[in-house]
């Protein structure tokens, strides 16, 4: 792990079946960066996220985050850590209320303070203006605003993104790279983020990764995301 580096991964290989999915892994997410993890479908940028946080099991290698093993602990543990995660597919709770949704976030912290919620709400309005309504009934770009609300509520020092933008109408797209860039360049919050539309992530990302076939293949500041790396490896 270098001396910069929040979250480092180093070999890490993960099988799934009988299929090798990722292949000695190398990723370094420095201290204060919006770290942009790129890769057609199916390369295992979900997988890696998950093995991150301790969703699926990892059969060698190291997790680390600020010097601390994360693979010796379970899944809900490294929550308690303050890293914040919001799945793909958002994964919100739909019978429940948006309120409902933020507060069983508070009872990870270790100080169980229902005052955050404030502060979720000042960075959502629209979560606040919809707090008593049922998760499932809030548009998609909605939910996802309150799946990244519920990650914040752990005032995380990392924040993990999986596809926030997916499936999102564009003026929420537009807020959440807003967000984004506020929490990672004003408050100094490290991002790690999978994002496959260029525009997005050349707006909010200071470094990238490309991952091909679960094996890494490129990276560095994002101004060096080139024409030739997405046309070997992002073009579909």
């Amino acid at each position: 792990m270098t001396q910069t580096s929040l979250l480092a991964v180093r070999g890490l290989n993960q099988l799934y079946g009988g299929s090798h999915t990722l292949w000695d892994v190398e990723l370094d997410v420095p201290a204060g960066s919006c770290t942009c993890l790129m890769g057609r479908n199916g390369m295992g940028k979900t997988t890696l996220l998950k093995c991150i946080m301790g969703l699926l099991p990892v059969r060698s290698g190291e997790v680390q985050f600020d010097g601390r093993d994360l693979l010796t602990l379970r899944a809900e543990a490294r929550a308690g850590l303050r890293i914040g995660y919001v799945p793909q597919g958002r994964e919100i709770f739909p019978r429940l209320t948006v309120e409902e949704n933020l507060k069983l976030a508070v009872y990870a912290r270790p100080d169980k303070s229902m005052a955050i919620l404030d502060h979720i709400y000042s960075l959502f309005p629209v979560l606040r203006q919809m707090a008593r309504r049922r998760g499932g009934d809030l548009s998609g770009g909605q939910q996802q605003q309150l799946a990244i609300g519920r990650a914040l509520v752990l005032e995380p020092r990392l924040l993990i993104l999986d596809e926030p933008t997916e499936g999102i109408q564009p003026n929420i797209v537009q807020e959440i790279g807003d967000l984004i860039i506020r929490l990672n360049r004003e408050q100094g919050l490290t991002v790690l983020l999978v994002e496959q539309k260029l525009p997005f992530a050349r707006r909010v990302a200071s470094d990238f990764r490309i991952i091909d076939k679960g094996r890494m293949v490129g990276g560095g500041a994002i101004e060096a995301l080139n024409d030739d790396l997405i046309r070997h490896h992002l073009t579909v």
